[in-house]
């Protein structure tokens, strides 16, 4: 058991909550696969899995083959979509565990046939990935065709879906949307001609489904979205001209899940210029109170909010002061009444009106709040809120 005193606190009833929020705004016809790959993004996936199946999730969605063993393991019974395709061997496997593959070469649809008939499974399903603009994986439509006999030609398997990925859905006048959308009606119409019509069609992702309805609604047929780091409470901004751009339809209101905490492990007291930290990159201006937190690099606290981020103890903002190191981090509380060894720490959270988020962070150090999330080692255990 830990006892080193820094941890996430991960709200279960915030999750469930915003699986409802993300479900109710697309409606009951649509079907919400909520993703849960590397880790239900640092939230931990058999706690949020089990979670999000109560509350009615019938689908979720894993990177691959070893993200979903564990969900099977812990008795997860909904579907799990393994969103990148799978490895030569790993066929049997998931049709075994009853898993949902992505498919988009013929090599993939062969081996799954195998396997299938060899497990005597009439029908396995598999999701088919196009290639409309992302340039990472999924067949292009100029060569859909020898896909689609593939899996004309497979008796034992199913095409329950197809997808695609939007590689700029946050970006509000990217001309490559549109032109993803057309790609994908395009193999829409070839697979149709092709004798096969998908239950679930999909491509949009959590900033698609509150920016893009036309990437979801799909005549209210066979739709369904894939939201992410929404489930956790964010989204990335949005943006039009270069500029960042908010409120009126383009907001959805999910809160964070996770609350990450420390505790102050020393008081220091230094006087006016002296260097703190690696390299001194910072130097007391005055006589300064400076506490010493049990967080560092690696815990994933980015390095990049050294001598610019904050944290909130006691209902006040205390800087970073000098460069992150890998278990430290010193904070300036210099005039905060009544501080003392062990008081509790906000890095990531909200307190009494005032807020860090992974947002924030994520502006400091140049990154994603899905980047900050996923990066919060295994080093810092989680604490489950029912």
């Amino acid at each position: 058991m830990a006892t080193r005193p820094t941890w996430a606190e991960v709200s279960l009833p915030t999750l469930r909550q915003n699986f409802r929020t993300v479900q109710k705004y697309v409606g009951a016809k649509v079907t919400v696969c909520a993703v849960v790959k590397a880790d239900a993004y640092g939230h931990g996936a058999v706690e949020c899995s089990r979670a999000l199946e109560a509350e009615g999730a019938h689908w979720l969605g894993v990177t691959s083959l070893d993200e979903a063993i564990p969900l099977r393991e812990a008795g997860i019974r909904s579907n799990i979509l393994l969103m990148t395709g799978f490895w030569r061997g790993e066929e049997s496997e998931i049709v075994r565990l009853n898993l949902t593959p992505t498919v988009w070469e013929p090599w993939q649809i062969e081996s799954l046939e195998t396997a299938a008939a060899a497990l005597g499974v009439a029908r396995h399903p598999a999701h088919l990935k196009v290639d409309t603009g992302m340039g990472r994986l999924g067949v292009a439509v100029d060569q859909l065709g020898a896909v689609l006999a593939a899996l004309k030609s497979a008796k034992h398997l199913a095409l329950e879906g197809l997808s695609t990925h939007l590689a700029s859905s946050e970006i509000m006048d990217a001309p490559s949307v549109a032109e993803q959308q057309r790609a994908f009606e395009e193999a829409r119409r070839m697979v149709r001609e092709a004798g096969m019509e998908p239950t679930f069609v999909h491509m949009a992702n959590t900033s698609a489904v509150i920016s893009r309805r036309d990437t979801w609604t799909n005549e209210g047929k066979n739709s369904m979205v894939r939201p992410g780091v929404a489930l956790y409470g964010y989204y990335l901004p949005f943006q039009r001209a270069g500029r960042e751009v908010s409120g009126g339809t383009l907001r959805l209101p999910v809160q964070p899940v996770l609350t990450w905490k420390t505790r102050i492990l020393s008081l220091r007291d230094f006087g006016a210029n002296h260097p703190l930290g690696y390299g001194g990159t910072y130097v007391t201006r005055g006589p300064a109170h400076v506490a010493v937190l049990p967080v560092g690099y690696a815990d994933g606290y980015n390095r990049q909010l050294s001598n610019r981020g904050r944290v909130i103890v006691r209902e006040h903002y205390a800087p970073i002061l000098g460069s992150i190191s890998m278990d430290l981090t010193l904070v300036d509380v210099t005039g905060i009444p009544g501080i003392a060894v062990g008081d509790e720490v906000i890095l990531l959270g909200t307190s009494d009106g005032l807020s860090v988020d992974a947002l924030d962070h994520a502006r400091l150090a140049n990154s994603t709040p899905y980047e900050i999330l996923c990066n919060i080692s295994k080093r810092v255990p989680r604490r489950y809120v029912s």
